[in-house]
């Protein structure tokens, strides 16, 4: 389904966007009212993270507002109450990001079937490669969810087409080595790395980690099918508000 959704929208443009939020940061009225913002704003699809106490892959922005959330009193049940306001009120595919303590503690089979009855159409599970996430892959096969999963720069090929074989949805690939939130050189070393994973799977490809701006759109447009913004994102409504979310979006899709 969201492979289907994906090919379909890229019928219509040339380059998609892919939106990041942590569930409950500040609150969960301000994640309802950002939704909102990137939504209007033309969004094509969103990740919603489920705040989690260890989030490795994620750098400094992203990860104060993990901490953040929970602080404030976010859990696994109100993060999935929330975003099943989100799959209902707004029509577009929504993902979870989160790590696997998460699901080990509720239960995979459990919390996979939450994320179908809930609207929920695929994860990203970044601390689960696909060797050790057997029970989860089958959670989602069942439930016709996309397992989503990641390439680096230092992933070889034979590992890229491993990983891809365990997929569905799309591929993200990641600009960088290190965490999400620094910035990343927008260049031919990172045209030939993405080359190389349109290579080694027919799933559409994803790029992150460091995208901010329209320059950055207009690089990875030809290259790859989505781009995604998060740690921008968060900047920009500590920065300016709520409000000005929407405003921000509008300049990337433009």
């Amino acid at each position: 389904m969201l492979k289907s959704y994906i090919r379909a929208r890229r019928q219509q443009k040339d380059l998609l966007l892919m939106t990041h939020i942590v569930l409950g940061y500040p609150n969960f009225d301000d994640s309802l009212r950002v939704v909102e913002q990137m939504v209007e704003a033309g969004v094509d699809l969103m990740e919603l993270q489920i705040p989690f106490s260890e989030p490795m892959a994620d750098g400094p922005v992203i990860l104060h507002a993990n901490a953040e959330a929970i602080k404030a009193g976010a859990t696994v049940d109100k993060s999935l109450e929330i975003a099943e306001q989100i799959t209902r009120r707004f029509d577009i595919p929504f993902l979870f990001m989160t790590y696997f303590n998460i699901l080990y503690a509720r239960g995979v089979d459990k919390f996979v079937d939450e994320m179908k009855s809930i609207g929920i159409q695929g994860a990203i599970v970044p601390d689960l490669p696909p060797e050790e996430g057997e029970e989860y892959l089958a959670a989602m096969k069942r439930n016709a969810l996309s397992p989503i999963h990641i390439y680096t720069p230092n992933t070889p090929d034979a590992r890229m087409r491993q990983l891809s074989d365990q997929s569905d949805g799309f591929i993200y690939t990641v600009a960088r080595k290190g965490v999400t939130g620094k910035d990343t050189q927008f260049s031919d070393e990172l045209g030939d790395y993405l080359a190389r994973c349109r290579a080694s799977t027919d799933l559409p490809l994803a790029l992150g980690f460091g995208v901010k701006s329209k320059a950055d759109m207009d690089f990875i447009r030809g290259h790859a099918d989505i781009a995604v913004v998060g740690s921008e994102t968060i900047r920009v409504m500590e920065r300016e508000g709520v409000e000005a979310v929407k405003g921000f979006i509008q300049t990337l899709v433009a």
